[in-house]
């Protein structure tokens, strides 16, 4: 089978590229697959087609792309301009490769392109809701309008958790319901492995040796909630690790600065590669991720289990498919740094606890999100709904015939 993905962003700095690049890789062991994305990384097991934006265009911003524009604030014709370059990009791909079924991450633009695909090719798709682009959707009904056509196309629409498959069902007013099915994101547990020396190594170049450790990594958006783990870090008993770039960073670096925090550490964007993380999850005693909004799941959560750490999350979105309570990690409100200071404390005071929950971490990550597991999920689902050749009568190919008669008038007149 030839699987064709089409991914939005590049494929480090986000969880949706992190999703499309361990996805790709993983199938990619079984089948032919292809990738095309703003990127020009090569992936293992997959062949790359590389696009080139006009402009940097993103939901809520991006740590590779630091001055990018948000798709709230393009007009119609910046629309166009990178409708019409993914449009390109995908026709190519697919008259160079010749994919059996196309993967779309997003629930657009790409899938736009995906559509008239469909519709001029005959290939089927599929599109992975990964959540970041249902805000988007909310504030802007241009998008709302161009969208729901291309999830009337789409063969199946999977969502990452069953927190993102009701927030798009609620955005798209519970139309398509029958063509959702979730699949978690996953997490490569083979690279995701503890690493001692790695551990060591984040000790050498921080200082760090003996102390406790807190880990954030993520965007620093409002989001993430991260000034209220600054508001907490004072009376943390240990050191504050952040990873990650973003707008909220200035200010943040300014706050932790008028309290006169002397643990915390500010680390920045990583950039592309595993072996960068591992060792600072190895290193992590304690993962905090203090979401405000409605995650969709967080793979840098499962990344860190992966790693045998315990997590304090917020109950937000999908991140109670990952966590559970008093097992792997422990639950704080939204917005509460007291909750945190306590949440935090409990484990780093507690050494017992904290490694028996970095066991079942890494053992929830094993069964449940190893990307061979996730894999297997989405294989069954290509072979359904890959495209089916005929020959006609003049010996050329041509696709199973298409339905367009559309059964609703839909949300969006």
């Amino acid at each position: 089978m030839r699987i064709l993905y089409l991914q939005t962003f590049p494929f480090w700095g986000s969880g949706s590229g992190t999703y499309a690049r361990h996805l790709a890789s993983e199938i990619g062991r079984r089948h032919k697959v292809a990738i095309l994305a703003p990127d020009e990384r090569p992936i293992d097991r997959a062949k790359l087609y590389s696009v080139k934006l006009p402009f940097p265009v993103a939901f809520t911003g991006h740590p590779e792309w630091p001055d990018c524009k948000l798709y709230t604030q393009l007009t119609n014709v910046e629309v166009a301009e990178v409708y019409k370059t993914f449009l390109d990009g995908t026709i190519a791909a697919v008259e160079d490769f010749h994919p059996d079924i196309i993967h779309v991450h997003h629930a657009f633009p790409l899938t736009w392109a995906a559509a008239f695909i469909k519709d001029m090719y005959g290939i089927n798709f599929i599109t992975t809701i990964h959540g970041s682009e249902l805000p988007t959707i909310e504030k802007n009904r241009r998008y709302g309008r161009a969208t729901y056509y291309a999830m009337y196309r789409t063969s199946r629409i999977v969502p990452n958790s069953g927190y993102t498959r009701d927030w798009f069902l609620r955005v798209f007013h519970g139309y398509f319901h029958e063509k959702c099915r979730v699949i978690p994101g996953g997490v490569d547990i083979g690279k995701f492995v503890y690493s001692e020396s790695g551990a060591n190594q984040v000790d050498r170049e921080l200082g760090l040796h003996g102390k406790p450790v807190v880990v954030f990594a993520g965007k620093i958006t409002k989001y993430k909630g991260v000034e209220y783990l600054i508001g907490a870090a004072k009376r943390i008993h240990g050191e504050v690790v952040i990873l990650g770039d973003g707008p909220e960073l200035p200010k943040l670096k300014q706050k932790a600065e008028q309290l006169g925090l002397t643990n915390v550490h500010w680390v920045g964007h990583l950039g592309a590669g595993v072996k960068k993380l591992v060792p600072y999850y190895s290193r992590a005693d304690v993962f905090i991720a203090p979401s405000v909004w409605d995650e969709p799941l967080g793979l840098v959560i499962l990344e860190a289990m992966a790693c045998n750490t315990p997590v304090v999350v917020t109950r937000k979105g999908g991140i109670p498919l990952a966590v559970k309570e008093g097992v792997n990690g422990l639950f704080i409100r939204p917005r509460n740094s007291e909750e945190i200071v306590e949440k935090v404390n409990k484990l780093l005071d507690n050494e017992s606890l904290r490694l028996k929950m970095g066991e079942n971490a890494r053992k929830i990550a094993e069964e449940k999100f190893s990307w061979e597991t996730i894999g297997a999920k989405f294989e069954r689902m290509y072979e359904r709904f890959a495209t089916k050749k005929t020959t006609n009568g003049n010996g050329t190919k041509s696709t199973t015939p298409l339905n367009l008669k559309m059964r609703h008038k839909g949300p969006y007149p």
